[in-house]
C-alpha cells in the first residue's frame, strides 16, 4: 500500500510528525521532491532534529529511506545530515538514492543567491538554497544526474559545456567570478565516492517492494500553495508539492497511491513572500508565533520568524481539493487554548465580492479576509488521548469530528472518507 503525506496550504504544517507517526507502521519511506529548501522538525527519545533532504522516518530501525528521483539532491548536504544523526546516538539509517536524482551543484546556490540581491525588493523570498536554478537546468537538460557520477568522460565533456553557459550569465549579469570547469569536474568526482554507497534503482526497488506488499509513505515538502501550477505563482517553490507528483519524483505507477493524507494546521503560517490573506501582524502575530509549534513558529531551515495568520478555511479547502485528499490531520489546536475566541477567515472580499472559492494570483493580491469568530475553549488540550473529550473539549466550538463518513462543517473543506487526527 502506498499513502502520499502533503501539506494543504504554505508548508510548516507537521507533516514530518505525521510521518514520523505513520512510519513506526511503514517499511519504507520516500522523499519524491524539493530539496533542502525546507525542513521537517521531529521531536523523539533521541533528542529535537530538523531534517532536511532525509524523510521523516530515519529513526526507525525497520524502515528503509529513500532519495527519489525527483528530489533536488544536495550530496555533501546529505551526507551530513546523515553524520549529524548518527553523532547524536541515531543508528544509522538505511538509505537509498535513486540514480536518476539529479544534483544541485554550488553554482545553484551562488545563482539563488545573485538573483536574489539582484531583484532586491522584488525578490520571491528564496531560502537561497539553490533550488529554482537547480530545476531550471533539470528542465533545460544541463543538469547532472546522479548516474552521470560515473562516466567520467561524458562528465567531463558536459561539464565544460555547462561552465560556458553559466560564465557567460556570472560575468554579464551578476559580475562574478566565472566557474572552473577542472575545479567542477574535481568536485563531482568527489560527489562520487560519497553517494556511490547509496545509489540504486530505486524506482525497480519500489515497483518490488509494492508487489511484495510492502507498506510505502510518500513524504511531501512544503504545501499545495507553494505548487508552481496550483500555487500562488510566481511566490512558489521549484517542484510540484502535489500528491500527484509523488508518482512521478518517486517512479512508481500513479494507480499506486491509495491514501493521501493532508496535512492540515488549525492556524496558518508561511514563509517566504506572496500572498497571505489571514495573515496577522503586530503584538497579535508575535503571541502566536510564540506559542505555536514546537518552539515557537520560525523555519526550521532558515530560523527566520514564519509569518503567522489564522485558520483559512478558503485555502484549505482548495488545498486539499487540489492535493486529492482522501483524509485530513488536523494538527496544533493545543496552540489556540489561550484565546477567548477563535477566527476563522471563512471568505475572501475581492471588488466588493465574497467568493469562498481561492483565485488566481493577480486576484488574490486584491482579497480581504472575511472572518468569523468561534468559541474558545480556554484550556490546555496538549496531551489528551480521548479523542472524543478532545473534540468535545476543543472542537466541538469548531464543528469537528473524527469520521469515517459524513460531512466536516461548512467552513472546514469537505473531504470524503476524511479522518481528523489531533
Amino acid at each position: 500500500m502506498v499513502r502520499a503525506i502533503v501539506g494543504a496550504n504554505w508548508g510548516d504544517e507537521g507533516k514530518g510528525k505525521i510521518t514520523d507517526m505513520l512510519a513506526r507502521e511503514s517499511d519504507i519511506i520516500v522523499r519524491f521532491q524539493g530539496g533542502s529548501n525546507a525542513g521537517h522538525t521531529i521531536i523523539n527519545d533521541y533528542g529535537k532534529f530538523a531534517l532536511h533532504l532525509l524523510p521523516s522516518g530515519v529513526f526507525y530501525r525497520h524502515t528503509t529511506s529513500v532519495i527519489g528521483n525527483g528530489v533536488a539532491l544536495n550530496i555533501p548536504y546529505l551526507v551530513k545530515e546523515v553524520q549529524s544523526l548518527v553523532d547524536r546516538g541515531v543508528p544509522k539509517p538505511r538509505i537509498l538514492v535513486s540514480d536518476r536524482a539529479q544534483i544541485l551543484m554550488p553554482y545553484h546556490v551562488l545563482l539563488d543567491t545573485y538573483e536574489e540581491a539582484r531583484l532586491a525588493g522584488k525578490s520571491f523570498g528564496s531560502t537561497k538554497s539553490g533550488i529554482a536554478p537547480f530545476y531550471s537546468d533539470k528542465y533545460a537538460k544541463i543538469g547532472f544526474q546522479v548516474s552521470e557520477l560515473f562516466d567520467e568522460e561524458l562528465l567531463r565533456e558536459k561539464a565544460y559545456r555547462v561552465c560556458e553557459q553559466k560564465n557567460v550569465i556570472l560575468e554579464h549579469l551578476y559580475h562574478k567570478p566565472a566557474l572552473d570547469p577542472e575545479e567542477l569536474i574535481k568536485e563531482l568526482l568527489s560527489y562520487r565516492g560519497m553517494i556511490e554507497p547509496y545509489v540504486c534503482d530505486t524506482s525497480a526497488y519500489l515497483y518490488d517492494a509494492i508487489r511484495e506488499g510492502k507498506r510505502i509513505l510518500l513524504e511531501g515538502q512544503l504545501g499545495s500553495l507553494k505548487d508552481p501550477d496550483h500555487g500562488i505563482y510566481p511566490m512558489v517553490t521549484s517542484s510540484s508539492t502535489l500528491a500527484a507528483y509523488g508518482a512521478i519524483g518517486a517512479g512508481i505507477p500513479p494507480y499506486e497511491i491509495k491514501d493521501i493524507t493532508t496535512v492540515v494546521k488549525a492556524y496558518s503560517s508561511a514563509v517566504g513572500a506572496g500572498a497571505f490573506v489571514s495573515e496577522i501582524f503586530g503584538d497579535e502575530a508575535e503571541e502566536l508565533r510564540n506559542r505555536g509549534g514546537d518552539g515557537g513558529e520560525y523555519g526550521a531551515t532558515t530560523g527566520r520568524p514564519r509569518r503567522v495568520g489564522w485558520f483559512d478555511a478558503v485555502a484549505t479547502r482548495y488545498g486539499c481539493r487540489i492535493q486529492g485528499t482522501t483524509e485530513v490531520a488536523f494538527t496544533v489546536l493545543d496552540v489556540l487554548g489561550y484565546l477567548d475566541e477563535v477566527p476563522v477567515c471563512v471568505g475572501y472580499e475581492i471588488d466588493g465580492q465574497v467568493t469562498r472559492d481561492f483565485p488566481t494570483t493577480a486576484r488574490l493580491e486584491k482579497a480581504k479576509p472575511v472572518f468569523t469568530k468561534l468559541p474558545g475553549w480556554k484550556s490546555d488540550i496538549r496531551g489528551v488521548k480521548n479523542t472524543g473529550i478532545c473534540l468535545r473539549t476543543a472542537a466541538d466550538t469548531l464543528s469537528l469530528w473524527r469520521r469515517r463518513s459524513g460531512r466536516l462543517s461548512p467552513w472546514f473543506p469537505t473531504v470524503p472518507g476524511g479522518m481528523i487526527l489531533l
